[in-house]
């Protein structure tokens, strides 16, 4: 593995494209899988190690309040890129495909003379369709450079995707995707650095399995960790099927011991994500490309991470649905600043094109705060919407709730409803109850709030 000197070296010695220098602020965009907002240092963790995800949030404007458009790879992702609801965009669940017919930020950035890259984890599905990213690294890319005996290994040292047994990789960190992917954003940043660029740098970490490389392993002692508050009652207030899902996995009965080690796996899948933030940003100023590009570090959405017994995602909890969110301008404005105001990640591709100078396109359910980062005045959101539908082979074994129509949600300042037409529905007062603990939809003060938000979440699917 290059480290970056020697890799600006090496570029040095071949010819860069002979492209103007462009007025329009290029677009480094950095994707992580299934990171818990909560799980940084710049968001208050004092426990999980993420010095340069920190250091662009110190550089930059912090969200609080961002949400993904669902709580799952595939519908989350094709939403970012297109800025429309699963609903619209059509793919809805992990198997699903993106259309090849929806337009995309990349076709956006494109039609203004940027060379666009995605690198990594895309998770469009049919990976023959770019949609509109002119050039594209795939998992099959890494896996080429390594011989067949070098990958096994590597599989049976992993274990299974959904594996939550925290433990030490045995193999070089050169054989994890994310190296690799660190690398060719790297490449693509040196050999595009005297054109317009706008470059999705999608990584696979923090995604389970647990299971970091060994020095990112040895960052944290599982006994010294703390653990996220458990009831004995957990998910017995709200729709049943989360209950089953925690239960067949084998969460629910997950001791602290095991919770305390799957917990330090999992913060090593963090740490070791975040080094490659870093490689990609030190990069990025080591080029002095960092005086005209807008960065951003955000997650697909979330992981529960043992809070109400569960992992991974595939519910409406905060742990779940709730994403990180970090954007660094050129000149800094506003920078260190947190924002409490909600966001969606629909909302990403109109804000990052206005605030790179191109104008927010429009036809699409995102709209943009490029004002809310600028430091300027900004009417926000009232609400949150995301929906999920029930993946086949992922939420329970038999695929019992499989083809029911989705759950919605509609998060405000004070409440969240969960919404389900043919099951029990939740409502959570988030100010009197932030931690999700106690479905209060049956108490008759709360009938109101139930309407209105069962109207508006409905209103917002059928649009």
């Amino acid at each position: 593995m290059l480290n970056r000197r020697q890799a600006l070296a090496t570029a040095s010695m071949g010819p860069f494209f002979a492209f103007p220098a462009t007025q329009r602020a290029n677009l480094l965009f950095i994707c992580s899988d299934q990171h818990q907002t909560a799980a940084s240092g710049c968001y208050g963790h004092t426990e999980v190690k993420t010095p340069h995800i920190d250091e662009i949030a110190a550089d930059g404007v912090r969200f609080e309040r961002a949400y993904c458009q669902s709580p799952v790879c595939v519908p989350s992702r094709g939403s970012i890129v297109t800025g429309v609801y699963p609903h619209k965009h059509g793919a809805r669940i992990l198997q699903d495909p993106l259309p090849a017919r929806a337009r995309t930020v990349a076709h956006y950035y494109k039609d203004h003379g940027y060379a666009t890259a995605a690198i990594g984890k895309m998770h469009f599905v049919d990976e023959a369709q770019r949609h509109g990213f002119d050039h594209r690294v795939y998992a099959a890319d890494h896996n080429k450079r390594f011989t067949q005996a070098e990958l096994d290994a590597f599989r049976t040292d992993q274990g299974g995707a959904g594996g939550v047994d925290g433990r030490a990789s045995a193999m070089p960190e050169r054989l994890f995707r994310d190296t690799f992917y660190a690398e060719e954003t790297i490449r693509f940043l040196l050999e595009n650095k005297d054109r317009p660029f706008c470059v999705w740098a999608s990584f696979f970490m923090p995604h389970t399995p647990l299971v970091p490389a060994k020095s990112y392993w040895d960052l944290y002692d599982p006994a010294e960790l703390s653990l996220p508050k458990r009831l004995g009652t957990e998910l017995e207030g709200g729709f049943n099927g989360h209950l089953v899902r925690a239960k067949e996995r084998g969460w629910y009965q997950q001791t602290d011991d095991q919770l305390r080690r799957s917990l330090a796996g999992y913060y090593g899948n963090v740490s070791q994500m975040d080094a490659n933030v870093g490689r990609v940003f030190d990069t990025l100023r080591e080029l002095g490309l960092d005086e005209n590009t807008v960065v951003v570090y955000t997650s697909d959405h979330g992981e529960m991470a043992g809070a109400h017994r569960m992992w991974t995602k595939h519910n409406m909890y905060e742990q779940s649905v709730n994403v990180p969110l970090v954007i660094r301008m050129p000149e800094r404005i506003e920078a260190g600043t947190t924002r409490k105001e909600i966001i969606e990640q629909v909302d990403l591709f109109p804000t990052l094109a206005e605030l790179c100078g191109l104008g927010a396109p429009g036809g699409i359910d995102g709209t943009s705060f490029a004002p809310l980062v600028r430091g300027e005045r900004f009417s926000a959101r009232e609400m949150a919407y995301s929906e999920y539908y029930f993946c086949r082979n992922v939420f329970t074994r038999d695929n019992r709730f499989v083809g029911r129509p989705p759950i919605l949600m509609v998060r405000t300042d004070r409440w969240k409803l969960n919404y389900l037409s043919w099951d029990r529905s939740e409502l959570f007062d988030l100010e009197d109850d932030p931690g999700e603990f106690t479905n209060v939809i049956d108490e008759t003060a709360n009938r109101g709030v139930v309407r209105e938000l069962t109207a508006a979440a409905t209103r917002t699917f059928r649009s």
